[in-house]
């Protein structure tokens, strides 16, 4: 017999599952849109959810698994990106709440006021429907495709929110700085929500002031799901910051000192998570209190010589993780940054994050990178950083760096910029860093 698993757990008609200031919107009026947009839907086997609106998005999502159409989840929405969808996927259509000028094939969604009397019934999917195709973000090149079936996203958000306490988290407002088309949004600020009661804030925040504006303004339990460059921008700023019942980071390693001054800041815990686009979530861990990580429920890890891999009931299937990644037990572990960011100069080897990390922590320091020359192909070679410090020169930045780090790794050269390209999601794709060692050599 084929497993069912619920679009929505922990929620009434009448409560709410997505707000934006002022308004908010019900689970009653969220199963009716879903019912709506799934009758206005063309035949098609894909589609693009490009909606902003995080309930928008959610309803896109629920009315194509209705259709049993698969949901496209792109990294951003060049044309480029767009056309070669467009060749992978023959006859796709977009969904989009705003304008999306490359976008073929639009759908677009808007306000429908369908509610009646009678309430739809919450809707179930098999565990094995297809439901997202889901890209890697660009940062190690061209976006690869990863299926996830309703099963394994549902399975992922169920075990993620016991490791996370979630029970105690029903009814939250769970507010975001990340998109909801990567991994780690679809995760924490889409699947978690639907899956554990809480209330979904409509806008993806961006701005410091909006955040804390909306934090403050957020009613009961406060969940802010963020990333480590978007919490260096938010504690940059000396002013107080609203409380929140819990933080969760991804996307990046964390350094302990900001997980510490964050949790002191904000007032409650501070949660990493683990994971990637092929596993889904893996591990947390309280960074402030641990270097450990620990698997989330169901998620076993083995190594075979320094390979790790992952399995268990919210992993597709057994994945080889591209980590170093020193193993306490099946389901306990300390991590050593990525295999791809190995760096062997004059004999010596180190990591690009081990770099970054004491780069950044150098007072005054607000953004910084190490790149080697082309910033593809890791190895041998010269190592480059850019570094956003105003009021810092070069000579100051290079002494710190002689008395944090060998100095076979030190950068030559060390250019100041007024800012790194980093995408949504606080990265830096492969083509931004190529085009920064082009600049640099004008």
């Amino acid at each position: 017999m084929t497993s069912t698993f619920p679009l929505l757990r922990g929620f009434r008609p009448e409560t709410p599952i997505g707000y934006r200031r002022g308004t908010v919107v019900t689970v009653a009026e969220f199963l009716h849109a879903v019912a709506a947009l799934a009758a206005t839907m063309p035949d098609r086997p894909y589609v693009a959810n490009l909606c902003r609106d995080r309930v928008h998005f959610a309803v896109g999502l629920a009315a194509a698994l209705l259709r049993g159409q698969i949901t496209l989840l792109p990294p951003n929405e060049t044309p480029g990106l767009l056309q070669q969808l467009d060749d992978d996927y023959p006859g796709f259509y977009c969904l989009a709440d705003e304008a999306v000028p490359a976008a073929p094939r639009v759908l677009r969604y808007y306000a429908r006021s369908h509610v009646t009397d009678a309430i739809p019934e919450i809707p179930a999917f098999a565990a094995v429907q297809e439901a997202v195709v889901l890209f890697t973000s660009g940062s190690t090149g061209r976006p690869v495709p990863q299926a996830k079936d309703w099963g394994t996203l549902v399975r992922s958000a169920l075990a993620a929110g016991a490791r996370l306490g979630a029970a105690g988290l029903q009814g939250a407002s769970l507010l975001g700085t990340v998109p909801h088309q990567h991994s780690y949004g679809l995760e924490s600020l889409i699947m978690l929500g639907l899956q554990h009661g809480m209330t979904l804030h409509r806008d993806r925040l961006f701005f410091p002031a909006a955040i804390a504006a909306e934090l403050a303004a957020a009613p009961g339990v406060r969940m802010l799901v963020t990333t480590p460059i978007h919490l260096r921008v938010l504690l940059a700023d000396t002013t107080a910051l609203p409380h929140a019942d819990l933080l969760l980071s991804a996307t990046a390693p964390l350094p302990a000192e900001l997980a510490i001054e964050a949790e002191a800041r904000f007032g409650g815990p501070l949660y990493e998570i683990y994971g990637c686009s092929e596993a889904g979530q893996v591990a947390v861990r309280r960074t402030a209190a641990t270097d450990e990580w620990q698997c989330i429920e169901g998620i076993t890890l083995r190594q075979d010589g320094e390979d790790t891999w992952a399995s268990g009931a919210a992993v597709p299937r057994t994945t080889l993780l591209g980590d170093i990644i020193e193993l306490r037990s099946s389901e306990r572990f300390l991590l050593h940054g990525r295999k791809a960011d190995l760096v062997n100069i004059a004999g010596k080897r180190t990591s690009l994050a081990y770099l970054n990390h004491h780069l950044n922590a150098i007072d005054g320091v607000r953004d910084g990178v190490f790149v080697l020359p082309g910033g593809d192909d890791l190895g041998e070679g010269r190592l480059r950083a850019y570094v956003v410090a105003p009021g810092l020169t070069i000579e100051e930045i290079m002494a710190a760096l002689r008395s944090r780090i060998d100095p076979a790794f030190l950068p030559r050269p060390l250019s100041l910029v007024e800012e790194l390209p980093r995408n949504a999601l606080g990265k830096l794709p492969r083509d931004a860093l190529s085009r920064l060692n082009l600049a640099a050599l004008d």
